[in-house]
């Protein structure tokens, strides 16, 4: 943790952080891991309109946002962002209708479909308003090993055949225009290498090694297949922060996705194949010292989404010996620490790094921007700039 305690604690706490400097390292590390293929940032693990525009402007490598609703896919093209990807279907109507007349003016940005019924229904408001959609078909890329499904409950068109007979259904819908397919490996982009349980992680190893030829020969089979049939593509999206060198080898995928790693919280630290720098932190104040080696903070309860377990806990890292206590764990408006060696006061700070990415932002209006030692700016938030999306 290189950020300056003095700096920290001339800020209103609690607060969240952003160390520029090891911001832009992780900018240059996965620009060369993408192997020339460019990257699209997934917003919700930026959640920050200025850090999304300062990371495009880093580099030609990253063009275009994945996006995670319909209204937030409005919403950044109003505000400058065009080539954006909703990632998940949606069913609402009014934003729907509000994208169609972006269409209209030559918006590029293409929603997410995997059911017959998606495409009735994108129709119906695309023909209403004498427009267009864009489409992307989410292509299950699950593993099934012995039985075993190894990846997450999402589409389900989990084979080439169901994939083609979709993709030539498209066909059918005057107002829709297939242009990509999104093959989203969950179960090597978001499952970690190791933790403290060693059978599990032996297990998880050989279940990830089988998977990344399964998820290859997958995705080319099924881009092989579509050209077969007359369909030609603008682009094939793969990836995440955690499977970016194995997607980036896979010659079918033209783009890549990444968000977590530009921040590196927690949950990403437990990857053998790479190792960012951690930029994101929170700050929370001291402010009850119930007994001689326990501090009590104001805030804290950022617990980060997925299966419960520890791992979905902030981890504080300053100072260096200040452990969560297992009974209360990260508190709704009080989170106690343990300090066996270090004396704090009222009022200081206690630094902690999120599980996850994105999420920690919706719980602060403003980021503040560390760079060189220096404040240098603070930006807004999703939630700073009045908006909430999920």
């Amino acid at each position: 943790m290189n950020l300056p305690i003095d700096l920290i604690k001339s800020q209103t706490l609690p607060a969240l952080f952003l160390d520029v400097d090891a911001l832009n390292r992780n900018l240059t590390a996965i620009a060369k891991r993408s192997q020339g293929k460019t990257i699209r940032l997934a917003t919700k693990s930026i959640r920050s309109l200025p850090l999304l525009k300062y990371i495009m402007k880093s580099s030609q490598i990253y063009q275009g946002v994945m996006s995670y609703s319909v209204e937030e896919a409005n919403w950044l093209y109003a505000e400058g962002i065009d080539d954006i990807l909703v990632a998940y279907p949606s069913t609402d109507r009014h934003e729907l209708h509000k994208l169609t007349r972006h269409m209209k003016i030559g918006a590029n940005i293409t929603v997410m479909v995997d059911d017959d019924e998606h495409l009735s229904f994108l129709q119906a408001i695309a023909h209403g308003e004498q427009s267009h959609f864009r489409i992307c078909i989410d292509v299950d890329m699950s593993t099934n090993l012995n039985g075993f499904h190894f990846g997450v409950r999402r589409s389900p068109l989990r084979n080439t055949e169901k994939v083609v007979q979709f993709a030539k259904g498209i066909q059918n819908y005057p107002n829709l225009e297939l242009v990509g397919i999104m093959g989203y490996e969950a179960q090597l982009a978001g499952v970690t290498d190791y933790s403290d349980h060693l059978i599990k992680d032996f297990a998880i190893k050989r279940l990830k090694k089988a998977s990344v030829k399964h998820v290859h020969t997958k995705r080319q089979q099924v881009a092989k297949a579509l050209r077969k049939d007359g369909i030609e593509l603008s682009f094939i999206n793969g990836g995440g922060t955690g499977s970016l060198m194995t997607t980036a080898q896979d010659d079918s995928v033209t783009e890549l996705t990444v968000g977590s790693g530009l921040y590196q919280p927690t949950l990403f630290d437990h990857y053998s194949s790479f190792q960012y720098d951690p930029a994101l932190y929170f700050a929370l104040p001291v402010v009850r010292k119930p007994t001689s080696h326990i501090y009590t903070c104001l805030g804290g309860g950022y617990v980060a989404s997925g299966a419960p377990g520890k791992d979905r806990l902030p981890s504080p890292v300053y100072p260096e010996d200040a452990q969560l206590l297992a009974l209360e764990g990260a508190g709704e408006v009080q989170t106690p620490i343990h300090c066996a060696s270090t004396t704090l006061a009222i009022g200081d700070p206690v630094i902690f790094r999120p599980a996850k990415a994105g999420e920690i932002c919706e719980r602060f209006t403003s980021i503040t921007l560390i760079q060189n030692n220096q404040i240098v700016s603070h930006v807004p938030t999703y939630r700073g700039e009045g908006i909430c999306f999920l």
